[in-house]
């Protein structure tokens, strides 16, 4: 029994050291760069025309750390469940072949983005919002260390995709680990509230299905649209994009350093 409680403590620790690096390196470090060294050049990138309070960024953070608490104990199920032959995470890229191995990566993102729409549109639902969604959406002016800011139901529903992925899709550890990487690189990025996509991006027909930072901004202040996290196919598929979302990202990629910011108009929501 005492050497299960060491493995299930060393384990735990493992995953919340990780978990905890990642997340200050990438919010912190975007923080540091966009909102502190290249604040006022990106100044009229700003989507909101305002950053969010000291109080916010506070609360922010430290509802994140309660969520990689959360995510490190459904790293724990899939260690133990590896562990137990639930699942594969695997390290001989020949065990699958070396096509299985580079395709592997966009289908987990599109797992996970399919995931998240679907249970992201469910938090909305009136009587789980208040619930669990709501922590979240305290921050309707997000910023980079919002993006782990949940509730601990949420993260746990969040963290599950881990164990899904595992289930479903036999992992490289090297596929897992880029996977999580480029979670959290697009978490922060869409929480950053500076546009840094060039105007005429959401009018590309080769681009416009990826997400921008303005698409997630504008879920967090208008609420009830735009609900997916790397791609807008399931916004587009289930009518959820905001209707002047091609018009606001335009408006803001569009601005100069001259140019004074755009505030939408009561009925654009």
């Amino acid at each position: 029994m005492e050497s299960l409680l060491t493995e299930i403590a060393k384990a735990f620790t493992v995953h919340f050291l990780t978990e905890a690096v990642r997340y200050v390196l990438f919010a912190g470090g975007t923080f540091l760069v966009f909102w502190v060294l290249l604040r006022k050049k990106l100044d009229h990138r700003l989507i909101q025309n305002k950053l969010s309070t000291d109080r916010q960024l506070k609360r922010e953070f430290l509802f994140s750390m309660s969520s990689i608490a959360v995510f490190s104990c459904t790293g724990l199920g899939i260690y133990f469940g590896v562990k137990a032959g639930y699942g594969a995470i695997y390290k001989d890229i020949h065990t699958y072949g070396i096509a299985y191995f580079i395709l592997s990566f966009p289908l987990s993102i599109l797992i996970h983005d399919t995931y998240f729409y679907w249970t992201h549109r469910l938090m909305h639902h009136p009587k789980l919002y208040k619930h669990i969604h709501l922590v979240h959406h305290q921050s309707t002016n997000p910023s980079p260390w919002a993006a782990y800011s949940f509730h601990p139901y949420e993260a746990f529903i969040q963290g599950l995709i881990g164990p899904i992925l595992v289930l479903v899709v036999p992992m490289h550890i090297y596929t897992l680990l880029f996977f999580g990487f480029y979670q959290i690189t697009y978490n922060v990025f869409g929480h950053l509230s500076f546009e840094l996509f060039p105007a005429g991006f959401t009018q590309s027909k080769w681009l416009f299905w990826h997400n921008t930072t303005t698409h997630h901004n504008m879920h967090h202040r208008y609420f009830n649209s735009n609900f997916t996290i790397y791609f807008n196919f399931w916004d587009r598929i289930m009518g959820t994009l905001h209707p002047h979302y091609d018009e606001q990202f335009e408006e803001v990629a569009g601005r100069t350093p001259t140019k004074k910011s755009f505030e939408p108009s009561q009925n654009a929501a």
